[in-house]
Formats: structure tokens, sequence, C-alpha cells
């Protein structure tokens, strides 16, 4: 069973805010990755702690299919490491000023805000995206555009993890749609515990373990025509190997497509390159190798296909946002000893 390097004081405490016209499918999401307990994992302690807020006790939901009650006001927010804002569909109708205020009071105090699909309105109405990059429901993106035309709108992307750069502030994270929304939930669960603790989440999830933000918000043919063009085969042959010096046209060769053939497959089918598939398996592999405790930085580069220690340096830090010691420090098995070169 996956087992996290250090025991926080306390799980995280996330806050999702429940708004008139909220979808339900983006507070189940949230309530799925952050609310419910994981003892398959054989932890000491839950992941995170997780709250619904709203602005007033009764919320309609989308639709009007279900009206909660019971919610705790929108103070509940003012003790969250994380919040969630979930999208709704009515996008020109101005958030209210209550739900504003609890947004760009959890931002300033330095935790961290996380939009849901066209939850972006929302923290583009705070303010808290003027000049950073972003993205919301491809659907929507013209919209966004001419209301917050301050905002580095990314529309074809799964999401934008933003970070605070060293300002003021907490992090801001941006997911594309509802299914996207698992996508940058399960890339904070990797950054919050780790490849492990992620790839278990996902499993349970049934999901997809790692789809990298750059990644495209939509596929050209989701379910292939024939039985042949799947790529489920090539990948799986891939993983198998996936320590080895395999390049594109290694990939190519086993499909007996071209290369051209198979950017063509893997946009269409994954909505990303060959070449960015390859590397996302093989940071999560190198992730992976340092939380059970290789100390080597050579060999994590070897065996996870990254090649050398300066490809694994540069590759970590730009997934995790660490590099490989700090990595290690965070969460591998043991605390403070730097990985050796």
């Amino acid at each position: 069973m996956p087992q996290r390097s250090s025991r926080p004081a306390r799980p995280h405490r996330v806050a999702v805010v429940v708004d008139e016209g909220t979808n339900p499918f983006e507070v189940g999401v949230a309530t799925e990755l952050f609310g419910l307990p994981r003892p398959e994992l054989g932890l000491p302690e839950p992941l995170y702690a997780l709250t619904l807020c709203a602005p007033v006790p009764e919320v309609r939901m989308n639709h009007g299919f279900f009206t909660l009650s019971g919610v705790p006001g929108l103070d509940a927010a003012d003790d969250a490491d994380t919040l969630v804002v979930p999208g709704r569909p009515d996008n020109v109708v101005p958030r209210s000023p209550a739900v504003l205020d609890a947004i760009r009071r959890t931002h300033a105090r330095g935790a961290r805000v996380v939009s849901l699909c066209t939850g972006s309105f929302a923290l583009a109405e705070a303010g808290l995206l003027d000049g950073r990059r972003a993205t919301t429901h491809w659907r929507w993106a013209a919209l966004f555009r001419r209301l917050h035309p301050k905002v580095l709108l990314e529309p074809d992307v799964l999401f934008v993890d933003e970070g605070n750069d060293g300002g003021a502030g907490g992090a801001v994270l941006t997911a594309a749609g509802s299914a996207a929304a698992l996508d940058l939930g399960l890339h904070i669960v990797r950054r919050d515990h780790g490849a492990e603790i992620a790839n278990a989440v996902s499993r349970r999830l049934v999901f997809a373990a790692h789809r990298g933000g750059g990644q495209r918000q939509f596929v050209e043919r989701p379910v292939p025509d024939v039985p042949d063009a799947s790529l489920a085969p090539l990948l799986a042959w891939a993983r198998e190997r996936i320590g080895e010096p395999l390049t594109v046209a290694d990939l190519a060769a086993r499909a007996a497509v071209s290369p051209a053939t198979l950017h063509r497959r893997f946009r269409a089918q994954l909505g990303t390159t060959p070449l960015g598939w390859l590397t996302g398996e093989r940071v999560t592999l190198a992730c992976r190798l340092i939380e059970r405790g290789e100390e080597r930085l050579d060999v994590v580069a070897r065996r996870s296909g990254l090649g050398t220690a300066a490809n694994l340096r540069e590759r970590l830090r730009r997934e995790t946002g660490l590099s490989p010691s700090a990595y290690r420090r965070r969460f591998g098995p043991a605390h403070g000893e730097p990985l050796r070169a």
C-alpha cells in the first residue's frame, strides 16, 4: 500500500463553494476526490477534510434538480487550505458579492484557490486572474475573453496550475471542463501527496492516472472507428519498456505506421503527442522510484527512461515544481538526505 513519508498535524482542509445554479457534477468530483475516506490506502489519517459552504441556507442547484440545505456559511472557507469553486451555466450573471469576498479573502491569506469548469468566471470576477494564465470550458472561451480581457486565457488545455510565483496570495488553478476537473483534482493530489497516492486514487476512480494540463480539452475521435486503430496495445507495450531508450520512431515502427500517422492518432485519441505521452509516463515513474526510496539520481534517471540526471531535474521541476531532492524530502521514505548523483 502507498505510504506517505510524513504525517501532517491535521488533514489538508478543502472547502467547496456551492452557489445558486452550481453544477452538481463538479461538486461530486470535489467530494469524491477530497471528501471520501481511502481505507484501501492504509493511511493513519485521511488525505483531506472537506466541507461545503454556501452564501445562503438553501441553494438551488443547476436547473433546479435539487436544493441543498444545512450547508455551512461562507465563513467555513476562512479555515480552508484550498477553496474549490465549481462552475454554473449562467456566466453572464455576476456572482454574489459574498462569494467574491470569500474568494478574495481565501487567496489573500495564501490559501490555494481552484476553479472547476466555468468557476473560472468567479475567480476572474474576484480579480484573481488578471495577468495570469487560466483556462475555462471551450464553449465559453469567447465570452470569457470579452468579459475578462486581462486574463491570459488558454482555451485548449485541460487545466492550468499557475502557482503563486512567489508573489502575494496563494496558488490559483483552473480546470477546463467538468471531466477535466478530475484531471486537475488528481494533479492536486499528486502535488500534495506524491505519485503513489495519486495513482492509487486514480485506480479507485477507474480514471487515467496522469493527463498533463497541457493536453487538449477534447479529442477528435474518443472512440476508435475500427479496433486496430486503438492505441491501447501500443501504450501497454511501451509502458513495459518505459525505461528503455524508446523513441517516437520506435513507437511508430511497433504500430506499423509512419511517425506522422502516429502523431495524428495520439492527437486524435489522447490529445497529446507521442513524445509528450512518453515524457509524462517517464516523469511519473521517476516520482514513484523516488517515493519508494531510490536515492541515486542517475539510477532514477536511467530506470525511468529520462537518461541523464540533468534531464531528470529539468523534467521533474517542470512537472512538479520541485527538484529531485526536494521531491524526496517531501514524499520519500526518509527526510533531509539529498539524492546522490
